[in-house]
């Protein structure tokens, strides 16, 4: 299939994200305008303008409904509190549905904020993150397993977004169970994990770690660097391991594949590329049935996503554009 075959056919697929849905806040900040605060004495740092995307597995189902895939949901938890206002909105703007989300009091609306210099164009201090110190109320945790078991069937692809570096995030380990339960059934189904600690303990799903995530799971697990051993452990026909600017291993049983990806010697920002790679391998994977040809694709993705400033998307003409640079592997 050509690229404008997959950007067809995913129009008429429908794709779920479960998991950590959180917010992305970009304050631009003017230095210049630095008073000093009359009560304490110390400079106020005065934002001046904001952007919100959706971020984490928010990335994932923007850069899913940029792509134009016919239905896109998402299902985690989120405070209720202005960031979790902020974020249902931001999903609502691009046709993104909320209404899987589960509120609640007791938790913060996962938010990253990141602080741009005006003067510079440079995010030039820390960033200001809204955590959850404590783990998944267990009342929510509920009400996630529920919507999850009652609606992953609805769906073409379920794409699962396991951010929290600790156990704070929705991807429980109850909820994990539920996925693999649900992947082991899935009949045509694809589903696909991002999980940046906990990859090793998904199973019968396609497993997409980067290279330092992948290497750690592999080194816990048996000391070395193995990712065909790894295939197997997670009991999958399919991992996925992304290397940035060196292409993706494409590991199934019995092979190996370098995919490559197209040459961009100055991105201007990889943060999501990640995330826009899965929702492009996802669906084309899900329209293809080709490891391969999905890793190209999602690739196409990446390589525009990366030249916005922020967790960027790109749109159908782009990678049409991009495909042209670079057309799929032989014989796919």
């Amino acid at each position: 299939m050509t690229a404008s075959e997959i950007l067809e056919a995913i129009r008429s697929r429908s794709a779920l994200v479960v998991g950590d849905i959180c917010l992305d806040r970009w304050c631009t900040y003017d230095p210049a305008l630095a008073e000093p605060s009359r009560e304490t004495g110390i400079p106020r740092l005065a934002v001046v303008t904001t952007e919100v995307t959706p971020g984490a597995g928010g990335t994932v189902a923007n850069n899913l409904a940029a792509l134009g895939v016919g239905r896109v949901a998402v299902l985690g938890a989120v405070g209720e509190d202005g960031h979790g206002f902020e974020l249902a909105r931001a999903l609502a703007s691009r046709g993104i549905e909320s209404e899987m989300l589960v509120p609640s009091p007791g938790i913060q609306t996962f938010t990253y904020t990141k602080l741009i210099n005006a003067a510079s164009g440079v995010e030039d201090i820390p960033r200001v993150d809204f955590i959850n110190r404590h783990a998944l109320p267990g009342a929510v945790e509920e009400k996630v397993l529920e919507r999850l078991r009652a609606c992953a069937s609805e769906f073409d692809v379920v794409f699962v977004a396991d951010q929290a570096e600790a156990e704070q995030g929705v991807v429980t380990a109850r909820v994990r169970e539920c996925l693999n339960e649900f992947a082991a059934r899935r009949g045509d189904r694809v589903v696909w994990v991002d999980s940046r600690l906990r990859c090793a303990l998904f199973r019968r799903a396609v497993i997409k770690p980067n290279e330092r995530e992948a290497e750690a799971a592999c080194r816990a697990l048996f000391g070395q660097v193995d990712y065909e051993r790894l295939r197997r452990h997670v009991e999958s026909d399919l991992v996925m391991v992304t290397r940035g600017a060196g292409g993706v291993v494409v590991v199934e049983p019995g092979r190996q594949t370098l995919a490559p990806t197209r040459p961009n010697p100055n991105p201007v920002d990889i943060c999501g590329a990640g995330d826009s790679f899965s929702a492009g391998a996802g669906m084309a994977l899900a329209v293809t049935r080709n490891p391969i040809l999905a890793a190209w694709f999602g690739n196409l993705v990446a390589s525009i996503t990366i030249t916005k400033r922020g967790t960027g998307v790109a749109a159908p003409e782009e990678v049409l554009a991009a495909a042209a640079a670079m057309p799929p592997p032989p014989n796919c």
